[in-house]
């Protein structure tokens, strides 16, 4: 095994642990629901396989489904969101080349960078996600309103897991 297939997988187990134990409790008047499991997809590098990337969306998305009993919803909108992360990665750079093994961090990529890239894909990941459990147009506003609502939640979780992540990256150096 080597190093970096163990630092994510630890944080695809932290992650899971934090949704599961912590997040899947926190319904704040049945309009937001925060998944911060998404972090995973979005911290696999700039580089990764395409092939890996979905399987690796899918793994998580199904540790999920497994947990919260819902017949593989989270696994369709996070393969969904693994799909469109590399459509996403090249729409918002400049920069064509990442340098190999690239993680999307705020030191590697830049605040605005990440802001852009993790509310695209989080976003994208709930709209997914709130339509695919309602499977109905019939509800459109107020489903659209709990896609906004937990997007922003999801998304003020996730850049709290890139400052943590960022100095964890600055004292290893």
């Amino acid at each position: 095994m080597t190093p970096g297939f163990l630092k994510y997988f630890g944080y695809f187990a932290a992650l899971l642990l934090l949704q599961v134990l912590v997040l899947n409790n926190v319904r704040l008047g049945g309009y937001i629901n925060p998944y911060i499991y998404v972090l995973f997809v979005l911290l696999l590098p700039v580089d990764i396989k395409g092939w890996a990337l979905l399987v690796s969306a899918f793994f998580v998305g199904l540790a999920l489904d497994m947990f919260m009993d819902t017949l593989g919803m989270h696994t369709a909108a996070t393969v969904f969101m693994a799909f469109c992360r590399p459509g996403v990665i090249r729409l918002i750079s400049v920069k064509a080349d990442f340098e190999k093994g690239t993680m999307p961090a705020i030191s590697n990529m830049g605040f605005g960078w990440i802001m852009i890239y993790s509310l695209l894909l989080v976003f994208l990941h709930h709209a997914f996600l709130f339509f695919l459990e309602i499977f109905s147009f019939s509800e459109f506003w107020q489903t659209l309103s709990r896609v906004a609502l937990s997007s922003l939640f999801t998304f003020l979780l996730v850049m709290i897991g890139y400052f943590f992540l960022d100095n964890s990256l600055r004292q290893k150096r």
